[in-house]
């Protein structure tokens, strides 16, 4: 699919919104807290009946995952869904996932980290704006910052016509434009060679990672600038990329190697934006047109998320 994803519905206080678990398994009483974050926020919350379950270290059996998101994305009660947690198992799903019947009923989903798969699976073949953002057993639990979380709210209800985020530092300069994707990197590079590999070309990639060495992450972009997709890009943001640990040279290593496996490609790229794993992650729209501007050291969404 290649026409312009549709952006779902705004959220509105007293709106019903789900709570999935398309991945690894969750503890009850992060989720609790993470529920009750989200009513909190004024929103009626229908948590997945099989939020709990177990096999191995996923939440349950791939089938049924799936089947509760496909129902989620059908339920007209359900205005937004909200992933409980990353960790590993949302790949497994894709498969098994009606795209065109998701692309019918166009709504809000949240999620980021193994989520990645999701989010770009719903830009590029459902059509639709997704959200690269805290997740409820996780972020929601353990509390956002109040920038993020006023962000998320403002973002998810329409209240933002437009928005920037600052990066810490321009590694290449120059201006570009283009719909947003990526994600992270980990994930996203093993959807490269898959039916789900997401569509590169003219978009503005966003990458973020968690826990990895750096030579695990220069490996990462390398195999990104080798297949040609890094070529194929807009422009490149980096959010956060924690290195194991926190471990100061291995950060400094890592900022080293995206600088040098994007040098020389011909777009603006800037580094170390408040989004993703160790950072107050900032929700980010997928499929929304944004523009870098390296001077500024800035990405710029200019237009709302959702539909008011």
């Amino acid at each position: 699919m290649n026409r312009k994803p549709i952006k779902p519905n705004a959220l509105k206080p007293g709106d019903t919104v789900a709570v999935v678990a398309p991945a690894a398994a969750i503890e009850r009483e992060h989720l609790e807290r993470g529920v009750n974050v989200l009513a909190s926020m004024g929103f009626r919350v229908k948590v997945s009946q099989r939020a709990l379950a177990r096999s191995g270290i996923l939440a349950g059996d791939d089938r049924d995952r799936a089947s509760e998101l496909q129902e989620y994305f059908a339920d007209p009660e359900v205005k937004a869904i909200f992933s409980a947690r990353g960790g590993y198992g949302c790949g497994r799903l894709l498969p098994l996932l009606d795209f065109k019947a998701i692309a019918r009923t166009p709504k809000i989903f949240v999620g980021f980290s193994d989520a990645t798969f999701i989010l770009n699976a719903l830009v590029d073949f459902a059509a639709m704006v997704s959200f690269h953002g805290p997740m409820v057993a996780m972020d929601f639990a353990r509390g956002l910052s109040p920038r993020a979380f006023e962000h998320m709210q403002g973002l998810l209800g329409g209240k933002l016509d437009s928005f920037e985020l600052e990066a810490r530092e321009t590694m290449h300069p120059g201006r570009a434009q283009g719909e947003v994707i990526g994600g992270c990197l980990s994930v996203l590079v093993a959807t490269i060679g898959t039916p789900y590999e997401p569509r590169f070309d003219g978009r503005i990639l966003f990458l973020e990672d968690t826990g990895e060495k750096a030579y695990r992450i220069d490996r990462m972009l390398v195999q990104l600038r080798q297949t040609g997709a890094l070529g194929r890009v807009a422009g490149i943001v980096f959010g956060a990329i924690r290195a194991i640990d926190g471990n100061e040279p291995e950060t400094r290593l890592i900022a080293r190697f995206a600088a040098e496996q994007t040098a020389g490609l011909g777009c603006p790229v800037l580094y170390g934006v408040e989004a993703g794993h160790g950072s107050e992650n900032f929700t980010i729209p997928f499929g929304v047109v944004a523009r870098i501007d390296s001077a500024a050291r800035r990405i710029i969404f200019t237009e709302p998320a959702v539909t008011r």
